[in-house]
């Protein structure tokens, strides 16, 4: 049997299953629709993929979830649907900030999220000072250099039984030999998550409209 692997066929499959499976939202689809217009990278989740957000942090049973890369807020209002709690978000960019706020407000969940801008380390160290209540679910998909730093404060800020995706691990396959920061700062994370005795993590490869990637799922012991 001839398998195809082409990028047409994972964006074929893509539609098939979001078609298949997602009832359309419009306020979903003028998030993703404004941040393209804003300017944005088109570097959200899918479809397909925030979906999978909503659902795990249903499963953990998720009342407050963390966030480390906000982008346009995209993956923000999948998760702030799929609670009824509360959603902290950290974003680099005030102009992409400005945009998920108009999109979390237009998603109806603006009142559940917390975006605040700045470097993302330097904000996890001040809400950590703050001694909040334990995040339930963390989603990680910042600058990938620094993962190893948002993992630990993700810890640090969680409990045991927390859940923690960290996106964009496999990067096309440039993770085993890449010589960029992206790659070398994903590495530094699986060694950093090997030496933890406090998480227990699997890795996940995906393809489809976004290509060829994965994600780490881990959990607080």
């Amino acid at each position: 049997m001839t398998i195809d692997t082409t990028e047409g066929t994972w964006q074929a499959l893509d539609d098939y299953f979001t078609a298949g499976l997602l009832t359309r939202d419009a306020d979903l689809a003028a998030v993703e629709e404004a941040g393209l217009a804003a300017g944005l990278p088109p570097i959200s989740v899918s479809p397909l993929q925030g979906k999978l957000l909503a659902l795990l942090a249903r499963a953990a049973g998720a009342r407050r979830v963390l966030e480390v890369g906000t982008l346009g807020g995209y993956s923000a209002a999948w998760m702030a649907r799929a609670i009824t709690g509360h959603l902290v978000t950290f974003e680099l960019d005030p102009h992409h900030a400005e945009v998920a706020r108009a999109n979390l407000d237009r998603a109806g969940v603006g009142d559940r999220v917390d975006i605040r801008v700045g470097p993302a380390a330097t904000g996890l160290r001040a809400l950590l000072e703050e001694g909040p209540e334990p995040f339930d679910f963390v989603f990680i998909d910042a600058d990938k250099a620094s993962n190893a730093v948002y993992l630990d404060y993700a810890v640090r800020l969680g409990r045991p039984g927390t859940v923690i995706v960290v996106d964009n691990v496999v990067r096309q396959g440039q993770v085993l030999h890449g010589t960029d920061d992206a790659s070398v700062g994903v590495r530094h994370l699986v060694d950093v998550l090997a030496a933890r005795t406090d998480v227990d993590a699997t890795a996940v490869q995906t393809v489809g409209g976004r290509g060829y990637d994965g994600f780490i799922l881990a959990i607080v012991r």
